[in-house]
């Protein structure tokens, strides 16, 4: 990470400047059966090879494949998909027969008449200011929104992955290095104990000696327990039982080696392909199209309707023209008074576009906020790490100096062991800042929507 120049965001207003290939609903649900591709298109995810951990990527393919709220959004798509083709079905016409035989025995006669009718309706309203297509544009709007709700959830998922399991790596060597610390603290609690006996060390300092040992092992036994949350965590991310926490595999955390190179600037074609932000534009493309429904409310209905009836008292012969029936009717309906539900029906729809159209605008501002905050803790936090090995790097440099010192006599071992613990110190500062910055371009990733 050493070699990674701190990033400055440099995102500006966004500005839509290319189109992209418009696909089908039908063809696209096509796709989506054939392949489940896509799932990995939505998170990029040969990014996470830039961690050079298949363990990492293995954990990323397992929530793909088995996470239950990812399967949830890809079921809510498909739903959404029934949604459209209902909504298309109302623009076409409604036909239906049915067979109704009958017994018939009239008052004063003996003998009883059979009789069979085949009836058949076909009704159809006659789409002439397309108010039942732009229905089916809407549901098109809430299908193409369900598509970016199910990329933001992979996305989500993925990042949340990651940053887990980055998390249990430090805390594995944070957990490591405190044993050490512990260790050494117990030494020197039992050099002060014994000094203290030989009247060398003040009962004071004996029993600060005790307090820094028992602090010592409340850190180790919270490390511990964050570990074990983080590690039930992994386990529901990935579509497994905590039970199995235990038989979580990862990395160790002196092998990481993240290798992919953080932008110094973000661009905007990549912020409008945020799912947000996405989202933010099909929805105010839904409220433009509702309110235009609502102003075809104040237009006449038009219905027709066919009517077909084929009855005879010899089955046979049913579908002859002898007892056959045909009407052809039409209708208008113009609602003349409804008590202003229309109008108020008509200004709700306009208030909603403009909230929306605002929530537009806002999400293009939190886009860039959050992009430029990611590119600002990145660069801070680098800068933390450096300076944070460096100041390791001294401590390295200033025990080494005190081991000669004990190697000639001038320092006793309860000195020396006291200085190793400014060692670890500065490691743990090491390990925690390290996994902060991995963490940090996760972030990143995740607020450009994985496009990095």
């Amino acid at each position: 990470m050493s070699d990674i120049t701190p990033a400055v965001c440099m995102a500006k207003s966004v500005k839509k400047t290319s189109e992209p290939q418009k696909v089908s609903i039908s063809k696209t649900q096509k796709m989506r059966k054939k392949s489940e591709q896509f799932k990995y298109d939505y998170i990029n995810y040969e990014w996470w090879s830039n961690f050079n951990d298949d363990i990492l990527k293995s954990y990323i393919d397992k929530a793909i494949k088995k996470n239950y709220s990812l399967k949830m959004a890809t079921i809510a798509v498909d739903e959404y998909y029934q949604v459209v083709r209902i909504n298309f079905g109302n623009e076409l016409p409604m036909a239906g027969i049915g067979f109704a035989p009958a017994l018939v025995k009239q008052p004063g006669f003996t003998n009883t008449n059979s009789s069979f009718a085949v009836p058949a309706l076909v009704n159809y309203e006659a789409d002439i200011f397309l108010k039942n297509h732009d229905k089916t544009k809407m549901a098109k709007k809430d299908y193409e929104k369900a598509l970016q709700d199910e990329r933001t959830a992979y996305i989500t998922i993925a990042s949340a992955v990651g940053a887990t399991y980055l998390n249990i790596v430090k805390l594995d060597k944070m957990i490591e290095l405190q044993e050490q610390i512990v260790a050494d603290r117990k030494v020197i609690y039992d050099l002060m104990l014994l000094r203290n006996k030989e009247g060398l060390t003040s009962t004071s300092d004996t029993v600060k000696a005790n307090k820094a040992y028992i602090a010592g092992q409340t850190s180790l036994t919270e490390y511990k327990k964050q570990r074990n949350i983080l590690l039930n965590k992994l386990c529901v991310l990935i579509g497994e039982s905590p039970e199995k926490s235990a038989e979580i595999e990862r990395i160790s955390y002196d092998n990481l080696n993240f290798s992919g190179v953080i932008p110094k600037e973000i661009s905007t074609e990549v912020i409008v392909q945020r799912p947000d932000y996405i989202t933010a534009e099909k929805m105010i493309e839904k409220a433009g199209i509702d309110v235009r429904v609502a102003k075809k409310e104040f237009l006449p209905t038009i219905n027709l309707t066919g009517v077909a009836l084929f009855m005879n008292s010899d089955f046979g012969s049913i579908f002859t023209t002898k007892g056959a029936l045909a009407a052809l009717a039409g209708a208008i309906n113009l609602p003349l008074f409804t008590g202003g539900k229309r109008i108020a029906n008509l200004r709700l729809k306009k208030a909603t576009y403009q909230r929306l159209l605002n929530n537009y605008y806002q999400t293009n501002l939190t886009a860039i906020q959050e992009i430029n905050d990611s590119l600002t803790t990145i660069a801070h936090d680098d800068k933390k790490y450096e300076d944070t090995k460096l100041q390791s790097e001294l401590e390295r440099k200033d025990f080494g100096l005190s081991s000669s010192k004990y190697e000639q006599g001038i320092i006793s071992k309860l000195d020396l062991t006291q200085l190793r613990e400014n060692v670890l110190s500065t490691d743990k500062l090491v390990a925690d800042q390290k996994i902060n910055c991995l963490v940090d371009y996760i972030t990143l990733y995740k607020a450009v929507g994985s496009q990095l």
